[in-house]
C-alpha cells in the first residue's frame, strides 16, 4: 500500500507542476495542450488508484478481513 501513496503523491506533485507551468503567460499554445493532455492522463491514473483503494476498503470493511483482489 505504501508503494501505491508513493505513486499517487508523486502523481499530485507532477499534477501541481503542471498546473504552475499553465499558469504561466509565456506558455505556448501547443505547450499548453501537451501539458493539459499529460494532466488528463495523470488525473484518470489517480482516479483509477483511488478508486481500487475504495474497492479494497469497501470489500475489507464487508468481510472484516483483507481481500486482494
Amino acid at each position: 500500500m505504501a508503494d501505491k501513496e508513493m505513486k499517487l503523491e508523486e502523481s499530485f506533485e507532477k499534477l501541481n507542476h503542471i498546473m504552475e507551468e499553465l499558469e504561466k503567460t509565456d506558455v505556448s499554445l501547443e505547450d499548453s495542450f501537451t501539458l493539459y493532455q499529460e494532466g488528463m492522463k495523470l488525473l484518470k491514473s489517480c482516479n483509477d488508484s483511488i478508486d481500487k483503494v475504495e474497492k479494497e476498503l469497501i470489500i475489507l470493511s464487508e468481510s472484516g478481513e483483507a481481500n486482494e483482489l
